[in-house]
């Protein structure tokens, strides 16, 4: 185990770690480079850290007119709906802090998935270099990726056992998801697995097996697509005291 562990007490101290992260992730990659390209995680526990980001101290430290947003997965559904990943970003984060159009690349849910698929991964080899599905990635690697898990393991929408598992090569993957009876747009291996820092956001005791599952279960990614990147180096977990508290005391004691 080489990935990085912290345990928060409470969700204050969860928010100000996490948002510690980002800034600090931001200005690193704003100072080497000139910009600051994060892709932006789904759901309740990132939509905190975006309403966090987007308040002081946070707001004012980070040069927003120099971060690029990208997305780690989609709803195949129009940007207004209200399960949109876009459009829960926007609220929480992009429009108040006042992120310009062109700053903001969206997987475009309402479009047909294997097309929208196709048209995301080369506007991800025009903005970050390298030739669309090479299993190696892109030239300029994603800054910071952020990352949920769900409570069968899946991260981002890779789902257990589909077609990213049997075609890793793929930037961008379009799946129709049997147990949640939708199509899903994400990002795949190649792209968030060489990313220079990867961040595991999760809270809530209802996520306690899968954490302990990905990071002390037998390693089996096509059931648990989180152990893909649970164990990089440069993976750093977030998580409160429920969603660790079935972790044994041995890993906890080794951070």
């Amino acid at each position: 185990m080489t990935t990085s562990i912290s345990v928060l007490a409470d969700h204050e101290a969860w928010l100000a770690e996490a948002g510690a992260l980002f800034v600090d992730a931001a200005r690193s990659a704003i100072d080497e480079q000139g910009s600051f390209v994060v892709a932006l995680a789904g759901g309740t526990t990132p939509r905190d850290l975006y309403e966090h980001l987007a308040s002081e101290p946070f707001a004012g430290e980070i040069e927003w007119s120099k971060v690029i947003f990208v997305f780690g997965d989609e709803r195949c559904v129009a940007p207004d709906d209200p399960s949109s990943n876009f459009l829960m970003a926007k609220t929480a984060l992009l429009d108040p802090v006042g992120i310009a159009s062109n700053q903001v690349h969206r997987l475009r849910g309402e479009a047909d998935p294997h097309t929208e698929a196709t048209r995301y991964c080369q506007l991800l080899g025009g903005l970050l270099g390298g030739t669309c599905d090479d299993a190696g990635g892109p030239t300029r690697p994603v800054d910071l990726v952020l990352l949920g898990l769900g409570e069968n393991s899946h991260t981002a929408s890779l789902f257990p056992g589909l077609t990213w598992s049997v075609e890793p090569h793929r930037w961008v993957v379009a799946d129709y998801v049997e147990v949640v009876s939708s199509w899903r747009l994400t990002l795949g291996e190649p792209v968030l697995g060489t990313a220079k820092q990867i961040a595991f956001l999760v809270s809530g005791s209802s996520k306690a097996d899968a954490v302990a599952g990905v990071l002390e279960g037998d390693l089996d990614p096509v059931v648990r697509p989180a152990q893909l990147f649970a164990s990089l180096p440069v993976t750093r977990w977030i998580l409160d005291a429920g969603s660790a508290s079935a972790l044994s005391p041995g890993l906890l004691a080794a951070q």
